[in-house]
């Protein structure tokens, strides 16, 4: 929600004619507090104009630019976001207080001003970080971290590319150094190569045997270092990364693809375990260390106004406990609705988009169980949900199109609040039925037809599974409205996914209407998340 109008795509054009004094716009700063705030340091509201629309909420403003073209009332966003938030963070205190799913996590909260939760924090986690590495974290125990010479036998591992909030360091903002040994024969040494770390959040530093050989300083970019002659050897070579996280997400994200040593026709992959240490920590608290933070500072202060309805935007820094989120979505909208004093308030959410975040149907998949915790939350009453997975970017968590999402969710709006006919769901699994060594798939919401964009009829996206569980990719055709699943494979079908994958880019599943089936799986089999829970530092 927070990308902006300026950061999409054909962001020059849309500028240029966007004139609109129907549609205004205010942005709540992001602050954080311990305990509930009254008051908002928020600027002023803005006209939507060519010279003020680049900083609106992107979503926010493709949402109401198709409301206001088939309404024509006014509207005004009220932008409250955050980017790389949790949802626990967006949660009031007394809803975590009243759910047997968090009230035992929410009694260890202290109710502590800012500063003080701060030095706790900053000491539970020294406390922490010092017993994982088991060494004091300071600069006198990471300055040899880059030389090959350096023993670390004994340092703990995270997997790159993947933030480290989703691993053993959690919640960390600070400086950690991450190396990785290869080893190299004589032909690929005293040559020139490119080094390849896809992106880092937020700066790096990256030394190849002790020798600099790049750094930036900018979260989004994808980091390509020149390797001079002579610094590679024959035998063992150490690739260390100094990384400093100021906030967020932290270390290397993106493809594995992504990250590779080349050196001539030869491609050595990088991904899979790095070993680390952590030099030190950030002194502040960040959004995502409590609950309720940005509850408290953001929307409280929020509750005189009249709301017609919520956007919400959500969910990869919650893919870890994906099998939570069941609870949390529906904690949410509850708090949200009672604290503005509307039980039936709309709520209208984006499903996460196509991204390559690992995991599958054989392993489980913390990014599709998210998907599938958003579409169980349309039980519950004025929620509507537009899928987006045949326009993310499988290599860039952030996708550029935020135009598609905004007309969606204002169909979704148009729908159900003003009675408008407007296509607003794509096909949605409704059940299924064994035909010999076929799954007979029916769908809802397939308005007058179920198609595919492939021009052969092809289907993608579909796996199968036997009573073993065990999932094979399907051949998938449709026939009568009805979607026909098979693989010579399995000759007693019992189960099947769709889009069971953190990239489901290859889903073509469509209605007439041109929107995307929604991901899901007949049957719940390996759930990756199920045991994670959500959890704080012990404050002592």
């Amino acid at each position: 929600m927070e990308w902006t109008v300026g950061q999409s795509q054909n962001a020059k054009a849309e500028l240029e004619t966007a004139t609109n004094s129907m549609i205004r716009h205010i942005k709540i700063p992001k602050q954080i507090n311990s305990i509930p705030e009254n008051n908002t340091k928020a600027s002023v509201w803005e006209v939507c104009s060519p010279a003020t629309v680049a900083n609106f909420t992107g979503v926010g403003y493709f949402f109401a630019k198709n409301m206001y073209d088939e309404i024509k009332v006014p509207i005004g966003l009220i932008n409250s976001s955050w980017g790389d938030t949790n949802i626990e963070t967006w949660i009031s205190r007394e809803a975590f207080e009243g759910s047997d799913e968090y009230k035992e996590m929410i009694a260890g909260m202290p109710k502590l001003n800012l500063d003080s939760l701060s030095k706790v924090r900053e000491k539970a986690i020294g406390i922490k970080i010092e017993a994982l590495q088991n060494v004091k974290m300071g600069t006198e125990n990471t300055r040899l971290f880059k030389e090959l010479s350096f023993n670390d036998a004994e340092c703990p591992t995270i997997n790159q590319p993947q933030l480290w909030e989703q691993q053993i360091l959690g919640e960390l903002d600070g400086v950690v150094w991450i190396r990785k040994i290869i080893t190299l024969t004589s032909t690929n040494v005293n040559k020139a190569a490119i080094l390849e770390l896809s992106k880092i959040d937020d700066d790096d530093i990256t030394y190849v045997n002790g020798v600099k050989v790049g750094s930036t300083n900018q979260w989004d970019a994808k980091r390509k270092y020149e390797i001079s002659s002579g610094i590679l050897k024959a035998g063992e070579n150490v690739i260390a990364v100094r990384i400093t996280d100021n906030g967020g997400g932290g270390g290397i994200y993106g493809s594995p693809d992504d990250m590779k040593l080349t050196i001539d026709e030869t491609v050595i992959p990088l991904s899979g375990l790095w070993k680390f240490r952590v030099e030190s920590v950030k002194k502040t608290t960040n959004e995502n260390a409590y609950p309720s933070l940005c509850y408290n500072a953001m929307i409280n202060p929020l509750l005189p106004f009249s709301i017609k309805g919520v956007l919400w935007y959500q969910g990869e820094s919650n893919a870890g406990r994906a099998y939570q989120y069941r609870k949390a979505f529906p904690l949410l909208i509850k708090d949200w609705r009672q604290k503005f004093n509307n039980s039936s308030m709309p709520f209208y959410f984006v499903q996460l988009a196509t991204f390559y975040a690992g995991g599958n149907s054989n392993e489980g998949c913390g990014w599709a169980e998210l998907r599938e915790a958003q579409n169980m939350a349309l039980t519950i009453p004025n929620t509507g949900m537009c899928v987006t997975t045949d326009i993310g970017n499988p290599t860039d968590i952030h996708p550029i199109n935020k135009q598609t999402v905004g007309r969606r969710l204002a169909a979704v709006a148009l729908n159900n609040i003003y009675g408008k006919q407007v296509a607003f769901s794509g096909p949605s699994y409704a059940s299924m039925e064994i035909k010999g060594n076929k799954i007979v798939l029916s769908f809802n919401n397939i308005d007058s037809g179920l198609v595919t964009t492939d021009k052969y009829g092809y289907l993608k996206g579909f796996e199968i599974a036997g009573t073993d569980s065990v999932f094979h990719f399907a051949k998938a055709f449709i026939e009568n409205n009805k979607v026909i699943v098979y693989n010579e494979k399995v000759p007693h079908p019992f189960a099947v996914n769709f889009g069971w994958m953190g990239d489901a880019s290859d889903c073509n599943l469509f209605n007439n209407k041109g929107l995307p089936a929604v991901p899901f799986r007949t049957h719940e089999l390996k759930t990756a998340t199920k045991n994670e829970k959500y959890k704080i530092d012990k404050l002592k």
